[in-house]
């Protein structure tokens, strides 16, 4: 394979035409709004050994490689390099929490392994190439995190990343404008279940979603070999590994046993008791991996939140429950639960809108208003236009800027913010206020 001769000897992959590494090999990807063929003749001047396009017009000379699709060629050169690695793919996806398990696995297994794992939200067809794509030989292991807004884009990730183990964290409401329904997020989700048991390889579950285990159930797997489940009901003795939550305020502390008599207790950094699932799943595949529990304790204990998820700040005014990476029903609702046990005297809620709901967006924004009612919060401020379209007696804005120029004037002091939004919502940009 010509290309992957090339590739081994320019080893770093480049995409945008304004960073051209030296030496690298640039991919004329296209997008809804652009073409990056134009721009391959630019990341050749610039340093790119090499410019792979699909436009004949612009494989000027011998520095272009003219082929039939661009990005099915980097999935396919992604997907080859995999293969010829001996390295164990993990790979993940779920509704909520994918990114911060993703995370917390990666920070377990880096006590004893070589291990590489998905930076950012490189989770999509593009990016998860990206990711294999730095697979060195001395990788002994890769997280590999897989998102999807619409059916079959799980089930193409995973013949492109080819994993061993599967996990999915949980299902949920979102990005219901491109799934249709709630049923179709868990059929494109169980694509992960569905080409692990194919390829009589394994999964990790969490017993106590009844979603899940129908999901895997399906699938084919039943109380065989090849699932590994843990679970938060310290009752439940017949999983292996299991947890209980001893406290959330606000950092979350659990117990947790591994073979029911070897027990410890993390102490983590994570806000949010729907994160004790999360660490479970890490203690399990560290279990799986042959870690003890000194190690597993160590790397959970050692992991801090960033890029505004589950992340506790403290301004010289007020405290903060950074959450604003993303939003959908199913975390909005588990954030404002967990908000509303963290002792305060004084709580307030920022909340944006959640995007890509499609036509259920008007009802769960109302259900989410619904919720609210139900706790004693001494401000509520909502942003965005689906929220600002629902019944509330609460204080609207249309935008994260003017929210910005009423806290300016409100001044908040020594109250306990939770901070929730999608990302399009921008409420990173209130942090200053407060």
């Amino acid at each position: 394979m010509q290309l992957y001769q090339l590739f081994l000897q320019h080893p770093t992959i480049c995409t945008d035409s304004r960073i051209c590494p030296l030496g690298s090999l640039f991919f004329a990807l296209k997008g809804d709004n652009y073409n990056a063929n134009s721009f391959a003749l630019s990341a050749v001047e610039k340093g790119c050994a090499y410019a792979i396009v699909d436009e004949a017009q612009y494989a000027l000379d011998d520095r272009f490689i003219l082929v039939e699709n661009v990005l099915e060629t980097l999935q396919q050169l992604a997907s080859y390099h995999r293969k010829q690695l001996g390295t164990r793919i993990i790979g993940i996806t779920g509704t909520n929490g994918k990114t911060t398990t993703k995370e917390l696995i990666a920070a377990v297994l880096s006590e004893k392994f070589k291990v590489l794992y998905t930076q950012g939200n490189l989770n999509n067809h593009i990016g998860v190439p990206l990711t294999l794509l730095q697979l060195k030989p001395e990788h002994q292991i890769a997280v590999i995190e897989m998102g999807a807004n619409h059916p079959g884009e799980i089930k193409t990730l995973c013949e492109i990343a080819s994993p061993d183990l599967g996990l999915i964290t949980n299902v949920g409401k979102a990005h219901l404008e491109g799934f249709g329904s709630f049923e179709g997020v868990m059929q494109t989700k169980a694509e992960l279940y569905n080409y692990i048991f194919e390829n009589d390889k394994e999964i990790f579950i969490n017993r106590d979603n009844a979603y899940l285990m129908n999901m895997a159930t399906k699938a084919g797997f039943g109380n065989i070999y090849r699932m590994h489940d843990y679970s938060l009901d310290p009752s439940n003795h017949y999983c292996y590994i299991y947890g209980q939550v001893m406290s959330c305020s606000p950092f979350l502390k659990l117990k947790c046993a591994i073979d029911i008599s070897d027990t410890f207790l993390l102490k983590t950094r994570l806000i949010g008791e729907y994160n004790a699932e999360n660490l479970m799943a890490a203690v399990a595949i560290g279990d799986y991996f042959g870690l003890n529990k000194r190690h597993i304790k160590h790397g959970l204990e050692r992991y801090v939140p960033r890029n505004n998820r589950s992340q506790l700040a403290i301004s010289d005014k007020n405290k903060l429950v950074i959450d604003a990476y993303n939003a959908n029903p199913t975390s909005m609702s588990a954030a404002i639960i967990n908000f509303s046990h963290i002792r305060a005297s004084k709580k307030t809620l920022i909340l944006g809108d959640m995007l890509e709901l499609g036509e259920q967006s008007n009802a769960e924004h109302q259900n989410i208003i619904n919720l609210i009612k139900q706790y004693r919060f001494d401000n509520v401020f909502l942003v965005g236009k689906d929220f600002g379209n629902t019944r509330n007696s609460y204080l609207c804005f249309k935008d994260v800027d003017e929210l910005n120029d009423y806290l300016q004037k409100k001044l908040l002091k020594d109250h306990y913010i939770l901070i929730k939004g999608s990302r399009g919502v921008k409420l990173e940009k209130v942090l200053a206020s407060l």
